[in-house]
């Protein structure tokens, strides 16, 4: 650490994660109507939901490309019952080539645990993970 000094200030802030979205009352729809996302804010420039601990905000802007891998996720403590809800409101499941998935698209890496991918109206990959 420069100086040997450790910044206190972040310790208990909120999170806020930030992903991009071309359409914010589509990014709205998918959110707060698919995933049960509670909607706190929006403008011109983005729109804002809590999810359980950080603020997500999608900002406004005019193209984007998705980038690789998984922009953001949620821990669950029970994923196929996580994966099987949100099947039933809709969401779609990503399947990858290589990647030994089961039935419901979840995937249990070597270490332990278990992952599953979807994506929202702009591509951004969005996972719901149990780790052992």
């Amino acid at each position: 650490m420069p100086g040997g000094y450790r910044a206190a200030m972040l310790e208990g802030a909120i999170v806020q994660a930030f992903l991009l979205t071309t359409d914010p009352q589509r990014a709205r729809s998918f959110f707060e109507g698919v995933l049960g996302l509670r909607f706190l804010s929006g403008d011109e420039s983005g729109v804002e939901f809590d999810t359980g601990g950080a603020i997500l905000r999608l900002a406004v802007v005019d193209s984007f490309t998705p980038q690789r891998g998984t922009a953001m996720g949620w821990r669950v403590s029970d994923v196929p019952a996580a994966v099987r809800e949100l099947a039933a409101c809709g969401v779609v499941f990503e399947r990858y080539d290589g990647m030994d998935q089961d039935d419901l698209g979840i995937w249990h890496p070597p270490g332990g645990g278990n992952v599953a991918w979807f994506k929202d109206p702009d591509g951004n990959t969005l996972s719901v993970s149990g780790h052992a």
